[in-house]
C-alpha cells in the first residue's frame, strides 16, 4: 500500500522559512514524479512545485524565487523549502505522488500558517 506522510508544517512569522518532507513507502519512489500543492481556507487546491523522476523542477509564479523542491531517492523523499514566508503562503499543504502508469496518490497534509 502506498503511503506518503508529510511533516515540517508549523506557525512562522513572516519572512521566516520551513522545509516540509514528505516521505513516501509501498512504491518504487525514484521513478515516481513528485509534487507539491496547496490548498487556503476557501481556495481550491493549487499546484505549488514539481519534480519529475529525472529531476527537472518547477515552480508556481506565486512562489518562484522563494520555494525550492527537491528529492532524496535514498530516503524515499520529497522536500519543500520555503524561504520568506508570507501570510498568503498559509495553507495545508500535500504531497502527491504520479507513477509512470498514471496512479496518483496523495499525503494526509500538512498546516503552514504565516501569521505575526
Amino acid at each position: 500500500q502506498v503511503q506518503l506522510v508529510e511533516s515540517g508544517g508549523d506557525l512562522v512569522q513572516p519572512g521566516e522559512s520551513l522545509r516540509l518532507s514528505c516521505r513516501s513507502s509501498g512504491t518504487v519512489f525514484s521513478i515516481n514524479d513528485m509534487r507539491w500543492h496547496r490548498q487556503a481556507p476557501g481556495k481550491e487546491r493549487e499546484l505549488v512545485a514539481g519534480i519529475t523522476r529525472g529531476g527537472s523542477t518547477g515552480v508556481a509564479e506565486s512562489v518562484k524565487g522563494r520555494f525550492t523542491i527537491f528529492r532524496d531517492n535514498a530516503k524515499n523523499t520529497v522536500y519543500l523549502q520555503m524561504n520568506s514566508l508570507k501570510p498568503e503562503d498559509t495553507a495545508i499543504y500535500y504531497c502527491s505522488s504520479l507513477t509512470p502508469d498514471g496512479v496518483l496518490y496523495w499525503g494526509q497534509g500538512t498546516q503552514v500558517t504565516v501569521s505575526s
